[in-house]
């Protein structure tokens, strides 16, 4: 079974590129970046990774496999989330693809794993991680941590790379983990 990777409009865009790269390796991947992450991508000069198993499909496909519950995921990552694709999520609202595929791993009960990209939050962004996360959804916040020791900010990304991958159970070697 693929996975399905939505990158939306917030800064971090390399998140989702490192992941899609990692995945990748094993596994077909089905990619979306919103109209909105190709020009932050653009921005912060960051290229999708090339790859037999990396599947490229149109915000606006909803003829695309991931259109529909009866083609199985995986899991379903948005990384970086933006606070507008987190809220359509929370609400139900599926005006693109990335948000339809999260609409349906909700609803078939799959791994949805949302990597919110804002700070500070309001109140109506933390009602709407609280929604997601009551509706089964995992929010992974990508958090700064120095305990590894991070040397380069591919190191950073690694760490919140690393984090995705635990969560959807898959094994790597991004990071120092804690007392190894």
């Amino acid at each position: 079974m693929p996975y399905f990777v939505g990158i939306t409009g917030s800064s971090g865009v390399a998140i989702g590129l490192q992941l899609i790269k990692h995945l990748s390796l094993t596994d077909d991947v089905f990619v979306c970046l919103t109209q909105n992450a190709q020009e932050i991508a653009k921005h912060e000069k960051a290229k999708l990774p090339k790859g037999k198993n990396i599947k490229v499909i149109d915000e606006k496909d909803f003829f695309s496999p991931v259109a529909s519950g009866s083609f199985r995921l995986k899991a379903c990552i948005i990384a970086p989330c933006s606070m507008g694709t987190l809220g359509r999520i929370a609400s139900g609202i599926s005006s693109n693809i990335v948000e339809r595929a999260a609409d349906i791993a909700l609803k078939e009960k799959w791994p949805l794993v949302l990597v919110p990209r804002e700070t500070p939050l309001n109140a109506i962004h933390l009602q709407n991680m609280l929604k997601l996360t009551q509706a089964g959804a995992v929010v992974l916040p990508p958090v700064l941590t120095f305990y590894h020791n991070p040397k380069s900010i591919d190191d950073m990304v690694n760490f919140i790379v690393g984090r995705i991958l635990d969560i959807i159970g898959v094994e790597h070697n991004l990071y120092k983990r804690w007392g190894i």
